[in-house]
C-alpha cells in the first residue's frame, strides 16, 4: 500500500468514527473547483444539460442584456475560453487523462465552456456563459424578450405571467428558480468522473457556497434597475439562497456517493463534504425551527450509508432531499428565517468583486 492510500484508510476510519456507516468501503463523487482555479471539468449529477443545437450563444443575450453581459466578462467564467487550454495544471490532468486538446474533448467542454452546434459540428463559442446558468436559449429567447409583441408597458399583468410560464416551459431556467440554478452551479462544481480525480489528479474540491459565490465576481442584478445599479442579493434572498445551496450541496454529494466504485481520494473527499454539509445544516435546523424541511433533509442525509455498492438506498435518500428542496422554494421566500442570519457568510467572503454598473457606449 503506497502511502497516500494510507492516508486515505486513515482517514476513512475517522470518518467512520463520527457516524459515516458500517464497514464497507466509502463510495462517493468530488467537488471541482471551477471558479477560481478553472482546469477541467463536464456535466455532474444534477445539471440541466444545454442542448449545443439549441445554443444561441452569448451575444444574442448581449442585444439586451449589455449591463449583465459586460459583468460576465470581467469573470472567471469568462477568461477560461482563452486561459484554462494554457494552465500548466490543466494540460497535465489531460495528459493523465489521454486528452490531446482541451479545446476539442467532451471531457473538459460541459464545464468550462458554451458549446454550439453548427451544420453538425459542435465547437466552444465562448467560457462558462448565459445559457450555461440559464439553459439552450433557441426555444425560449423570443417568448421571454417580446413582451408578448407588446411593449414593456402596454404587455397586461396576465400576460406577462402568461409569457413566463410559456419561457418555463421551453426550458428557460430564471434567477428566481433557485433549486435549478443551484443544481447547474453544483453539477460543476462537483466532479462526478472519479478516474479525473483519483487518475488525472484534478483538484477533489473547493469551497463553494452559494451565496458568497453569487455575490462576487458573478452578480449581475442590473436588469431591474435599468443598469443603474449591481445591487446584493436582499437578506430573504440571501437566506434562500444559503439553504437551497445548502441542500443542492447535500444531494448532489449523496448522488455521487452512490455512483462511485472505488475507495480512494475520491470516496473520501466527498464523504466528508457530505459531512460537512448536513452539519450545516442540522445548525440551520436549529436556527430556523419554523422550517421543518430542514431537519427532514438531516435525516434523509442519515437513513443510508455513505458507502459503496449502495447506490438504491443513497438516491432514494437523495430523492427524498429533492423533493424538500422543491417544496421549500414553493412555500418560503426567506422572510421568516432570520435566524439564518448568523450562518450566512458576509461581504466580506464574497469570491471576487461585483462589477459597478454604469452607462455603456
Amino acid at each position: 500500500m503506497q502511502g497516500w492510500e494510507v492516508i486515505i484508510v486513515l482517514r476513512a476510519h475517522i470518518l467512520r468514527s463520527i457516524g459515516f456507516g458500517p464497514k464497507a468501503p466509502l463510495r462517493s463523487s468530488v467537488l471541482c473547483f471551477c471558479g477560481l482555479l478553472m482546469i477541467f471539468g463536464f456535466a455532474a449529477v444534477g445539471t440541466v444539460a444545454s442542448d449545443p443545437a439549441k445554443i444561441v450563444g452569448p451575444n444574442a443575450c448581449a442585444e439586451c442584456h449589455k449591463q449583465e453581459v459586460e459583468a460576465w466578462k470581467g469573470t472567471h467564467h469568462f477568461q477560461t475560453f482563452r486561459e484554462m487550454p494554457r494552465r500548466k495544471e490543466a494540460n497535465e490532468i489531460a495528459e493523465r487523462m489521454g486528452v490531446q486538446r482541451i479545446r476539442s474533448e467532451t471531457l473538459c467542454l460541459s464545464c468550462h465552456y458554451t458549446v454550439q452546434e453548427k451544420e453538425k459540428k459542435q465547437q466552444p463559442i465562448a467560457g462558462i456563459s448565459c445559457e450555461s446558468c440559464h439553459s439552450a436559449g433557441e426555444d425560449w429567447i423570443k417568448v421571454h424578450s417580446q413582451f408578448s409583441g407588446k411593449t414593456e408597458k402596454t404587455e397586461s399583468k396576465a400576460e406577462k405571467e402568461a409569457r413566463w410560464k410559456l419561457a418555463d416551459s421551453k426550458g428557460m431556467i430564471r434567477p428566481s428558480s433557485l433549486y435549478q440554478l443551484a443544481k447547474n452551479c453544483y453539477g460543476c462544481h462537483v466532479v462526478p468522473k472519479e478516474d479525473l480525480v483519483n487518475k488525472g489528479g484534478h483538484a477533489a474540491g473547493s469551497a463553494f457556497e452559494l451565496v458568497s459565490w453569487s455575490q462576487g465576481e458573478v452578480r449581475h442584478n442590473t436588469w431591474h434597475s435599468k443598469g443603474k445599479e449591481n445591487v446584493p442579493a436582499s437578506a430573504t434572498h440571501k437566506r434562500m439562497l444559503y439553504l437551497i445551496g445548502l441542500g443542492v450541496e447535500l444531494e448532489t454529494g449523496i448522488r455521487a456517493v452512490g455512483q462511485a466504485t472505488v475507495r480512494k481520494r475520491y470516496a473520501f473527499e466527498m464523504a466528508k463534504r457530505v459531512d460537512q454539509a448536513r452539519k450545516q445544516l442540522a445548525a440551520a435546523a436549529k436556527a430556523a425551527p419554523n422550517v421543518p424541511e430542514i431537519a427532514k433533509m438531516v435525516e434523509y442525509s442519515y437513513s443510508a450509508g455513505l458507502k459503496l455498492n449502495n447506490e438504491r438506498s443513497l438516491t432514494a435518500a437523495a430523492d427524498g432531499v429533492s423533493k424538500l428542496l422543491a417544496s421549500i422554494t414553493e412555500k418560503y421566500d426567506g422572510s421568516t428565517m432570520a435566524g439564518l442570519d448568523s450562518l450566512i457568510p458576509g461581504p466580506d467572503k464574497s469570491k471576487g468583486k461585483a462589477r459597478e454598473a454604469g452607462s455603456l457606449n
